[in-house]
């Protein structure tokens, strides 16, 4: 039953275009759902890989807090300008610094790279927050996806933020959208044939190393302070969303978890290129979430 969605799901993961030829239908619909440049961001280098790099956009007022954004793409795929969409403008706007960021990709790397790149552009950022113009201890970190997993892990394993030398409390808040990996033992065994070989790519058959690479594994305290779970109608989705909250909260770590409508791969590229927009219906509880964590 979950052949048809997991097909399309690996077909239409956001790509970099650029790395793609020949006008296959995975470059079509990688154009389909690429973002628009949100114009004025300055490309910035947290590390010598030349995909260690990060988009910045200072905020209107200095000392306003700061947005990081992780791009999805099943972890071996993907860009830091094609899974903004509104986000950018968005952010902006609400008076936020906004960062997107790339990573290595799986097979070049591991997947326990991918986070430690994460956790040293989050490091890199708030180690510069004076000369960028926004305030180092309010930050929150969002990914979508893959990008979700991500953030996720890092916000449950504090050890890659420990290895970029930041503490426990370097980012306020961590906003996953619409990821489906938060346990990867189950999303292996229940994830669908077209999506399986994608994800014994990323984790491997280790069970204890796919157990190191869960979020909802790694949810026991500490944490980062507090996530928001977003998640649309998708069977996946849901059920994992659901479960790492229940772990957060469990140990004592605030954690909403909201669903919104959207069915399928559609909902899951909906919620990506359309948080922003102000009828789109996550956008005010994202906002409002974020007001209250990065509050002064």
């Amino acid at each position: 039953m979950f052949k048809p969605f997991f097909l399309l799901l690996t077909l239409c993961c956001p790509l970099s275009v650029s790395a793609q030829t020949g006008g296959t239908l995975r470059e079509r619909l990688a154009q389909r759902f690429q973002s628009a440049s949100v114009p004025g961001g300055e490309e910035l280098s947290y590390g010598t890989d030349p995909l260690q790099k990060l988009d910045y956009w200072k905020p209107t007022t200095p000392g306003s807090p700061l947005v990081i954004f992780v791009h999805g793409g099943g972890w071996k795929r993907g860009d830091k300008r094609g899974g903004v969409g509104e986000k950018g403008a968005h952010f902006l706007q609400e008076g936020y610094a906004f960062a997107s960021v790339n990573y290595r990709l799986v097979p070049a790397c591991m997947v326990e790279d991918q986070a430690q790149d994460v956790a040293n552009a989050v490091a890199y950022l708030i180690r510069n927050a004076e000369k960028l113009g926004f305030d180092g201890k309010r930050v929150a970190l969002m990914g979508h996806s893959a990008g979700a997993h991500l953030v996720a892990l890092v916000g449950t394993d504090l050890s890659y933020l420990k290895a970029a030398e930041l503490g426990d409390k370097a980012l306020r808040g961590i906003i996953p959208l619409d990821g489906a990996a938060y346990d990867v033992p189950r999303q292996i065994a229940e994830g669908g044939d077209f999506m399986h070989d994608t994800y014994l790519e990323a984790f491997g058959t280790d069970p204890e190393r796919q157990k190191k690479l869960s979020p909802t594994a790694q949810a026991a305290a500490p944490n980062a302070p507090a996530f928001l779970i977003l998640h649309v109608q998708r069977v996946d989705g849901t059920a994992q969303s659901i479960a790492l909250g229940e772990a957060l909260r469990k140990a004592d770590t605030p954690a909403e978890v909201k669903g919104f409508p959207g069915q399928g791969l559609k909902g899951h590229m909906e919620i990506n290129r359309d948080l922003g927009k102000a009828d789109y219906p996550a956008t005010p509880v994202v906002d409002a979430w974020l007001k209250k964590i990065l509050a002064p």
